[in-house]
Parts: C-alpha cells; sequence; structure tokens
C-alpha cells in the first residue's frame, strides 16, 4: 500500500539548474526525490509537480506530489523531507494527503507568478539574485497600460521561447498587473498556464515601454506579429518567482495558498 502526498514547497532558485533533472548541475527535483528515498527505505520515489521552473528562478508555492509506502502523518512527512533536503534552500512548507486521481499539474486551475524588479541606481546587497536591477527610471504606470494589451486570449507566439514544447502557443492571461512600490516595480501575472519564458519576454517587454523606447500600444502590435523577434528581450530569472497554484476544491486551504 502507498499513500499520495501533497506538498507545497518554496525554493531559492539560485544555484539549480530549475527543477527538472539535467545532466549539467542539481535540480530542485533531485533534492525533493532523493530525501523521499530516504523514507520509502532507499527505494527511487518519483515527485509530479504542477510547474517547472528554469534555472535561477524561486518558488514561494510549488506544488508537487510523492506516493510513500505505508500511510504517514502528513506532518511527519514534512518535517522529515525537510531534515533530508538539509542544506539546500528548498523546504516543504505543508504536507496533505492527496485526494483520490489528483495530480498537481492537470487539477491546476490557476498559477501566479510575481516578478521584481529593483529600480534604483544602487546595486541591491540583500536582495541580490531576487531581483532585476534597473538603474533607470522606469514609468510604471506606462507599463501597466502596456501590460492591459495581453489580458485575455491570444496567441502568445511573440511572448514564447524558441524551444517551448507546448503544442498550442495560445493561452488565455487572466490578469497582468504592474505597480510600483517605492523602489520596486512588481508585476503579477495569473492564468491557468503559461508558456516557457512567457513572463519573462513580458516582463522584458513592459520594461521597453517603462524606458519610453517603446509606446503602450506597441505591445499590442507585437502580440499580432506572432514572431519571437517582434517582442522585446527575455528578461533574467533572478526577478522571477512561481507564487501559487489554485485547486478546486483547494489542497492546502484558503485559494491562493494551494
Amino acid at each position: 500500500m502507498t499513500t499520495a502526498y501533497a506538498l507545497l514547497i518554496e525554493y531559492d532558485g539560485r544555484g539549480f539548474v530549475g527543477w527538472q533533472f539535467q545532466d549539467n548541475g542539481l535540480s530542485v527535483q533531485k533534492i525533493v526525490e532523493d530525501a523521499a528515498a530516504h523514507l520509502a527505505g532507499g527505494a527511487p520515489v518519483a515527485c509530479a509537480v504542477a510547474g517547472r521552473t528554469d534555472a535561477g528562478v524561486h518558488a514561494e508555492g510549488q506544488v508537487a506530489m510523492i506516493a510513500l509506502p505505508g500511510i504517514l502523518p502528513p506532518d511527519r512527512v514534512r518535517d522529515a523531507l525537510n531534515f533530508y533536503m538539509k542544506p539546500h534552500a528548498v523546504v516543504v512548507r505543508e504536507a496533505r494527503e492527496a485526494p483520490a486521481d489528483w495530480h498537481p499539474r492537470f487539477k491546476a486551475v490557476r498559477r501566479r507568478y510575481r516578478y521584481v524588479i529593483l529600480n534604483r541606481r544602487a546595486r541591491p546587497a540583500l536582495e541580490m539574485g531576487h531581483v532585476w536591477h534597473l538603474p533607470h527610471d522606469l514609468d510604471a504606470e506606462t507599463m501597466a497600460e502596456g501590460a492591459r494589451h495581453l489580458l485575455g486570449r491570444h496567441d502568445f507566439t511573440s511572448f514564447r521561447a524558441a524551444s517551448c514544447q507546448a503544442n498550442s502557443p495560445l493561452r488565455t492571461l487572466d490578469r497582468l498587473d504592474v505597480r510600483r512600490q517605492g523602489a520596486h516595480v512588481v508585476i503579477e501575472a495569473e492564468a491557468r498556464s503559461f508558456l516557457h519564458h512567457q513572463v519573462r519576454n513580458m516582463v522584458g517587454t513592459l520594461k521597453l515601454v517603462g524606458e519610453g523606447v517603446w509606446r503602450p500600444d506597441r505591445v499590442a502590435q507585437a502580440l499580432a506579429a506572432r514572431s519571437r523577434a517582434a517582442a522585446g528581450p527575455t528578461a533574467p530569472p533572478d526577478g522571477l518567482t512561481f507564487m501559487a497554484v489554485d485547486y478546486d476544491p483547494p489542497i492546502f486551504g484558503k485559494p491562493g495558498s494551494g
């Protein structure tokens, strides 16, 4: 008999090649699966996940699932995994028994990302690796105007990576908010699913609007072109955090927490 557990995970993406196993470095997936093997008598444990993140991208609310032999209290699973994942910057915040036929990727109804730009002359010290530092003034209100052109269901070919493996470029973007908080420009994105690099490519494009290089309506033109060359650059991974995955019904409590 095995028991499936849903895991709410946070990690610092620095030092990892991303979520998924790769030959060229350490992945978050390997850290989680190696820890889970300790709870399975040394047997390999496969881990399903809500969404893969790239090298350098962080997570506050990644959701994964593992199956372990027997029945263990979820809190014990959480604490044991955290013990075996030391000293890596990967932590299971919560563990729950997973509902029957549940899957973290296919049952997700919404994914949420946050991108943070540090917009000041001085480089970051405490936030190094967690923000995109842009020293020249950005107009967040103009960026928000440009962002509104991307809301709704569109062909996002202009904002997908060349390596994107999705079958279709069609996506519905439910939220793309831009606001200034002191020296930070914060961009919040929500959709059922995203294309590879979609958020970072949208941020890189909005950066051109904020600098005054582009007018806001040029974002609509880039979208309509359905060509990656028509949009702006890919923003670096540092400022991007996978914030949450929503399920119906929620797995970890109120919506926004899982």
